[in-house]
């Protein structure tokens, strides 16, 4: 049975990727890491948003300020690419549309990426950053940590790191399309391998091995969250797409979430891929998704108001 064919850009861009990748197998992940910044193109720049580099907690990083945003709330993002690739750029504009939903800043942590930082050294410096922010004044309430892919396993092994040391953790968790089994074993990387333009078997390894280098554990509850206890975790946002390969992922997470009694939201979108989100402006189900989110993080930050 031949794939089918790409129907929006974020599925082009996907397609075109795996392509070059089959034609150049040896390609460097100095020239992966140019491709993968190309990831933004699949997103519309948002209206009203300002950008800054900057850092925080010593950390670099893209601040995305929505012109009607709250001051005392900020979004910390974790962005995708497999702990190797991606960057604050390939994720600015998918920020700032988020960013302008929830109506506060979001910071893009461009983190140190592996094989030459590996495992646990871009959850640290996450982890960083939310420290500075208490340190300058913010609740940790107030603070949500935002992920996609390998970006939403950074921000829940950041908040289980958080809750295992007795500290506050965030007052919200955003994930979407979350790549958390590094077991590479879920089940819908075979049933959705054929409607997926991304996501294979062998390039998540590849991604595991980068990442886990330094002896690291898959089954580790810090690098793989599905063996981790989520009690006390705080309301829990999930999305994902209906044909990637990593739904079962987000199965998982969904299931061990409510579980452990957590405050979850699951959404599953018809035909989308991987990340779907970052179609922002340029696809109508990444709209909706992306408008969802703001309603579900602005329910959940007026728990915290007299808190």
């Amino acid at each position: 049975m031949n794939a089918p064919e790409p129907t929006d850009l974020l599925g082009e861009i996907y397609a075109q990727w795996i392509v070059e990748m089959t034609r150049y197998p040896d390609m460097s992940i100095e020239l992966l890491r140019i491709i993968f910044d190309d990831w933004q193109r699949a997103t519309a720049e948002p209206a009203n948003v300002t950008y800054e580099n900057t850092t925080v907690g010593d950390v670099p990083g893209i601040m995305a300020a929505p012109v009607d945003h709250d001051p005392d709330r900020i979004l910390v993002l974790m962005h995708g690419g497999g702990f190797a690739l991606g960057s604050a750029i390939s994720h600015r504009k998918l920020a700032g549309h988020v960013a302008s939903a929830c109506r506060a800043r979001a910071f893009v942590v461009d983190f140190s990426l592996a094989p030459e930082h590996p495992y646990p050294v871009a959850r640290d410096e996450g982890l960083a950053v939310f420290n500075a922010l208490v340190s300058a004044g913010h609740r940790p309430q107030d603070i949500t940590l935002v992920g996609d892919s390998a970006g939403a396993n950074l921000a829940i092994s950041m908040t289980l790191r958080l809750l295992a040391d007795g500290a506050t953790p965030p007052g919200s968790v955003i994930t979407m399309s979350p790549w958390l089994n590094m077991e590479n074993n879920g089940a819908t990387l075979e049933s959705n391998d054929a409607t997926d333009f991304l996501i294979a078997r062998e390039g998540l390894q590849a991604n595991i091995d980068r990442y886990l280098i330094a002896g690291a554990s898959p089954t580790d509850p810090f690098v793989n969250p599905l063996y981790a206890d989520l009690a006390g975790f705080p309301p829990l946002y999930i999305c994902a797409g209906a044909v990637e390969s990593l739904l079962d992922d987000a199965v998982q997470l969904h299931a061990l979430a409510e579980k452990a009694g957590v405050d979850v939201t699951f959404v599953v979108s018809d035909d989308m891929q991987h990340v779907y989100p970052f179609l922002a402006g340029n696809h109508p189900q990444a709209d909706a998704e992306i408008a969802a989110i703001g309603d579900w993080y602005r329910a959940k930050s007026t728990l915290h108001v007299s808190a």
